[in-house]
């Protein structure tokens, strides 16, 4: 979810580092790993530039988009929760 996010805060995709350093404390291999799973159930696209050092970026697909929508109402629904008590 929060990779998700971080990717919706921006209007074009963005780079690995940049992306890891949005998100905070997580491992490279976590943040790898995730990108990966995202990716195969369609969420997020990964463009590979073919240069020394090897460039790649990352942006949410329209699925991806769709998704935060989701999670917008969710939060929303959850702080009228906190409001209430």
């Amino acid at each position: 979810m929060l990779i998700l996010y971080a990717l919706s805060m921006h209007e074009k995709p963005i780079r690995y580092n940049e992306l890891k350093s949005k998100i905070g404390n997580i491992s490279f291999k976590t943040l790898t790993n995730t990108l990966r799973e995202l990716e195969n159930v369609d969420l997020i696209n990964r463009k590979e530039f073919p240069q020394v050092p090897p460039k790649v970026e990352y942006g949410l697909t329209n699925l991806g988009l769709s998704i935060i929508l989701i999670f917008d109402a969710l939060c929303y629904w959850g702080e009228e929760q906190l409001d209430k008590e």
